[in-house]
């Protein structure tokens, strides 16, 4: 014969308890903890810092006609109060190269040194453009493909 029923229920109880049985966090665009990214120009920043405003992260290169076309959008979208765009290097150009090259690509915002998606949890775009869009609450509420125009950003971002 097996333990009462009562005895079961309790030591079940007792198990969840000792083991600290919690519901798991929701995804979130910080992944575990509070990443620092290095900037191309040697400056780093932390994760945490950008909470309480919306953060764009766009994958780029230098083949991509579309991404070209859609720099000059982006950086009027980094220029707007509450908002910062970071760009990343699909092809891995880093140091003074990926300098170099955003300047000739006239990007204004913010370049990132490397890739931040594994920190983040996130998978690695498969095209490009991609941007990935941060809300101020640090959740990430969309992943958008192809070249984006200033009017659309702030047409998202104003929806929330």
């Amino acid at each position: 014969m097996g333990k009462h029923p009562v005895v079961r229920i309790l030591a079940s109880v007792l198990a969840l308890v000792l083991v600290g049985c919690s519901e798991p966090e929701p995804p979130s665009a910080a992944g575990a903890g509070n990443p620092a990214f290095a900037t191309a120009a040697g400056e780093s920043i932390e994760w945490a810092s950008l909470r309480g405003e919306w953060v764009l992260v766009n994958y780029w290169a230098e083949w991509c006609k579309p991404c070209l076309e859609e720099i000059p959008e982006l950086n009027d979208v980094d220029a707007h109060e509450g908002i910062t765009v970071l760009a990343v290097n699909f092809d891995g150009v880093s140091g003074e190269e990926l300098v170099e090259l955003g300047q000739r690509m006239g990007i204004g915002f913010t370049m990132l040194a490397d890739n931040p998606a594994p920190a983040l949890g996130w998978d690695m775009p498969q095209g490009l453009p991609a941007t990935f869009v941060v809300a101020p609450d640090g959740e990430l509420k969309d992943t958008l493909m192809g070249a984006q125009t200033e009017a659309d950003l702030m047409a998202l971002m104003k929806r929330d």
